[in-house]
């Protein structure tokens, strides 16, 4: 009887793992293969560190994801999605029209404002007659590439596209560049840098056009993977309210980054 009672133990305690092991869902997860600080950036050791990194930590923790990351250029991770080579995307992509004809996503986690720096002491307004004749800098692929392109094109000299942000900020610390738009709170973050404060300052937010600039950040997910974006949406949910949200965001931002 003690035998048969251990091996039902056994049986019991195997089965139980097993089921344990199967609700656990491994999960890729791509990000810009580039350093975006404050939100992804690799540190000396090479380990993956910032605010977004630290949140999607919180998400997958809150959701019983196991995620890894898988870092990837920026105009590549839509294709890698698709191709199922990750599984979602929390990369600082917007939330977009245009991309949901792609893909889908979960509700925002963040929404901050577009803007302009450029040279220190050269007075140009955010706009199309101030940026007239000049030469702005833009990430690939990103929400600020397409705005750039609608309003500011006809107007500046050139366009110039760069696959990362860090490499857009070291032409205009090197005078190659008379302006970069991108995201405000990372341009701030650029101008915090010795680099950033020696070359450059903010010009101004540029207008909002909300059908090119998007509705917020959100994690990007497969069309089809519905039952995936409502676990990152109860997620998201979850960790605003039980204050995990606040508490990364406090180590990093003194406002509101998850905006109205």
């Amino acid at each position: 009887m003690t035998n048969i009672l251990k091996t039902a133990a056994i049986a019991l305690a195997l089965g139980v793992a097993a089921i344990t092991h199967a609700a656990a869902e491994d999960i890729k997860i791509g990000v810009d293969s580039g350093p975006y600080p404050p939100f992804s950036s690799p540190d000396a050791s090479g380990k993956w560190v910032g605010w977004e990194i630290e949140m999607m930590d919180a998400f997958c923790a809150e959701a019983k994801l196991t995620c890894t990351l898988s870092p990837i250029a920026f105009d590549g991770l839509i294709p890698a999605l698709n191709a199922k080579k990750i599984d979602a995307i929390m990369s600082s992509m917007s939330i977009t029209d245009e991309r949901k004809k792609a893909i889908d996503f979960s509700d925002k986690y963040y929404n901050t404002p577009t803007a302009i720096i450029g040279p220190k002491g050269v007075k140009f307004e955010p706009t199309a007659e101030g940026l007239k004749g000049k030469v702005i800098g833009v990430q690939v692929s990103t929400i600020h590439a397409a705005y750039v392109q609608k309003y500011f094109a006809k107007s500046v000299a050139e366009v110039k596209e760069y696959q990362t942000q860090d490499e857009a900020n070291n032409d205009l610390a090197a005078g190659r560049l008379d302006a970069i738009q991108a995201d405000l709170v990372t341009l701030n973050d650029f101008l915090k840098t010795d680099q950033g404060k020696a070359c450059c300052e903010l010009k101004g937010n540029v207008q909002d056009d909300p059908a090119i600039l998007g509705s917020g950040v959100g994690v990007g997910v497969r069309k089809e993977d519905t039952a995936l974006k409502d676990k990152f949406n109860a997620a998201i949910k979850a960790v605003r309210a039980n204050g995990t949200y606040d508490k990364i965001s406090k180590k990093y931002f003194d406002f509101n980054i998850y905006g109205k």
